[in-house]
């Protein structure tokens, strides 16, 4: 992909690899634009991301990169963000990045994407699931914070699906996100997931699409080995429903380029 935003590195404390590795990668997928975007800080779920003491180190080793790779690469530096209310900080929403993410991974204090907590879809209506799980995109998106909505429809990630029409869930989040002009982005996380699709799936593009909402693309790695993977393919879904442009970032300037 032309266009690789979201990515990350061993600091998040669930991926692996240096950065050196992961921009080699990119280059070799041919790959012009290539965005580390760690899971920011956060007094919550310390496990899986790094601590307030690592971002100026992070932020450091991202830009050392852009230097030493800028005949080669465009290097960027963003965060991704948990929406978790009573719980992001300033420090990270105010940071000196190219773009900040904005995704979803709890609802309450259930971290519905963790395989640990899977058997939590058990004890819950599914559809009431997806309703909570819309909303909070919803008040993310409304929140004006972030830049770029993180793999739109993450609760799928274990391939439970809805029962009612995912459309209807999710209308009054794209309009959000329409309103308040971010970014959606085109994720191939999913397919080395249960669900094995793309973030977001055919029915919520087509969504995007009809509201001409634009389009980032992202590997999502948390290896080198996953940077780039299904890139032409998501390129090619992008293009089928109708796009030629995705959106880079610089200081938190969207600009758009044709892939």
């Amino acid at each position: 992909m032309l266009v690789d935003l979201h990515n990350h590195t061993p600091r998040c404390k669930h991926a692996k690899g240096s950065l050196d590795a992961y921009i080699e990668a990119a280059i070799a997928h041919q790959t012009a634009y290539f965005g580390f975007s760690d899971h920011a800080p956060m007094d919550f779920d310390p496990l899986y991301r790094m601590g307030f003491e690592e971002m100026v180190d992070y932020e450091r080793s991202v830009k050392e990169a852009k230097e030493r790779y800028h005949d080669k690469i465009e290097i960027l530096l963003g965060y991704e963000v948990d929406y978790l209310e009573g719980h992001m900080d300033k420090r990270v929403l105010d940071a000196n990045v190219d773009y900040l993410i904005g995704s979803v991974h709890f609802l309450g204090e259930w971290g519905f994407d963790n395989p640990e907590y899977i058997d939590e879809y058990k004890n819950r209506d599914i559809d009431t699931i997806y309703q909570d799980y819309f909303a909070q995109i919803k008040a993310m998106a409304k929140s004006g914070l972030f830049d770029i909505v993180g793999h739109l429809d993450l609760i799928k990630i274990f391939g439970f699906f809805p029962k009612k029409d995912i459309r209807l869930l999710a209308k009054d989040a794209i309009k959000a996100i329409k309103q308040t002009d971010m970014t959606v982005e085109l994720s191939v996380a999913g397919y080395r997931k249960p669900v094995k699709e793309a973030y977001p799936g055919d029915a919520l593009l087509e969504l995007i699409a009809e509201h001409d909402i634009p389009i980032t693309f992202s590997s999502d790695a948390h290896h080198p080995k996953q940077v780039g993977f299904k890139s032409k393919e998501i390129e090619a879904k992008a293009k089928a429903f109708g796009y030629s442009r995705c959106a880079t970032f610089k200081e938190r300037q969207r600009e758009m380029i044709n892939f």
